[in-house]
Order: C-alpha cells, then structure tokens, then sequence
C-alpha cells in the first residue's frame, strides 16, 4: 500500500489525479494540498482534510504527486527532499533557473519528473527522436493546441518533441513562431507553434517534410485520465527506487 498526497488538488488535474487514486487498491491518499487563498483549505475533500502546508502531512506519506505552478512545486520539492519522500512532477513551464533549483533540491530522494505523463506521450518521444535521425534532412516542426486556460507556451510535451528532435540529429535551432519577413527557413531550424482555444486537453504534431512526402506524428489527449493515471504509474513505479532524477521513459523502460 502506498500512501499519497496530493498537491493541487482544487485544479482539473488535482482533481483527475485524487478520483484516480481513490479508484486503486493499492494506494491510500492520506493528503490533500492546495494554496493558502484556496477555499478548500480547511475543508474535507473525499472525507479528507485539504491542507496549506504540505509538511504538516509528509511524515505519514510515502510519495508525492505534484501538478501546481513552478514556484509551488520548488517549494514542495524541498520540503518532500526534507522529509526524505518520493516525488512525482507534472508541473510544466520549470525552465532556465527555476529548473536547475529544482533539480539540486531533488538530488537525495526518488523523483520522477516529467512534462507529460501519459504512457503513450511518452512512446511518442521516442518515435519522433528516431524519424529524426533516420531522417536528417527533412524539415521538422511541432505544433501543439491546448484550451484557453492555459498560461505557459509552449506546452512542456511540444518542448520535449522538439527536444526529441534536437536529439535524434544532435543539432538544431528552436524558433518558436514566425512573424514577418523572416526569410527563408534554415535547415537546422525546429519549429515550435502554439494554439490556444476552447477546452482542448492537449494535442501535438510533430511534421517531418521532404521533397514530394511528409510524416506526421500526432498524440491526441481526450481527457486528463490519462495524465493522471501516469502519474500514478509513476509513484509505484519509484517504491524501490534509489535516490535519482528519472522521467516517464526510465518508467517505461525506453531508455
């Protein structure tokens, strides 16, 4: 039996992650977390107190799943590295120096962190840092729609997509949009384009374009279950597991 707390868990994935959870036998959700101002502080959600401040909880958790905000999560990783917990990260938009924070606070305990949880997301990485190699001159741009809601562009999967890219030539050059007279597109360039509108959960295409054909690798997200269920993954997956930064491809065992 693993015992979970969750962060988050008045948002849509929050949400998705606890009614997950609550369906497997295997786990005991023992926390519930969300901010300060969150009207749910204070309240039972599923019979279950929702707290502020996550190291009110840790000592009776074995792991931690965490869909917040950058800063949040910084914070709560600390406190679970603290607590010598296991640590599971969805969280997208940590970059640059909110990354590099983030991964030093994580060192000493099991974490898995990734900007898409879903199982077949993950598949999709693969694939594409394959056609990229078996493909080297062939133009490449990922496109990614998402609801209206959403605050960080790119997503974090149109990122690792183009990361995938990147690694399957070892070579590239991130544009991200394009506006006015640009010229024409250089060969090592990876395009990286962002929609937002209605409720879309969270489609990706990754085009490879040559003379006369394409290939078009696209994932489609219908609902959060999917991200949740991941996640969930995760945490069993990390049980047994040393101290050490993984993603979604050492759960699958792709790497």
């Amino acid at each position: 039996m693993i015992k979970l707390v969750i962060c988050g868990v008045a948002g849509r994935m929050g949400q998705a992650i606890l009614s997950q959870a609550l369906k497997d036998k295997s786990i005991e959700v023992v926390g519930l977390t969300e901010a300060k101002d969150n009207p749910l502080v204070g309240e039972k959600t599923q019979g279950i107190h929702v707290q502020d401040d996550i190291k009110n909880i840790l000592n009776q958790a074995d792991a931690v799943i965490d869909f917040t905000s950058p800063q949040s999560s910084l914070a709560n990783a600390r406190a679970v590295a603290e607590a010598q917990k296991k640590l599971v990260v969805g969280t997208t938009g940590l970059q640059g120096k909110e990354k590099e924070q983030f991964i030093e606070r994580v060192k000493a305990i099991p974490c898995v962190l990734s900007p898409n949880m879903s199982l077949s997301a993950n598949v999709m990485f693969n694939i594409t840092e394959t056609v990229s190699r078996l493909l080297p001159g062939y133009d490449a741009e990922v496109t990614e729609i998402h609801h209206n809601l959403k605050k960080d562009s790119p997503s974090g999967t149109a990122q690792r997509l183009a990361d995938s890219v990147k690694q399957g030539r070892q070579k590239g050059e991130y544009v991200y949009g394009r506006h006015g007279l640009v010229g024409e597109r250089k060969p090592d360039e990876i395009g990286v384009h962002a929609i937002r509108g209605g409720d879309v959960v969270g489609d990706h295409t990754v085009l490879f374009m040559g003379h006369g054909e394409r290939i078009e690798l696209t994932h489609r997200m219908s609902s959060r279950e999917a991200f949740a269920n991941g996640s969930i993954v995760a945490a069993k997956w990390l049980a047994n597991k040393p101290a050490g930064l993984y993603d979604m491809r050492d759960v699958l065992g792709l790497k």
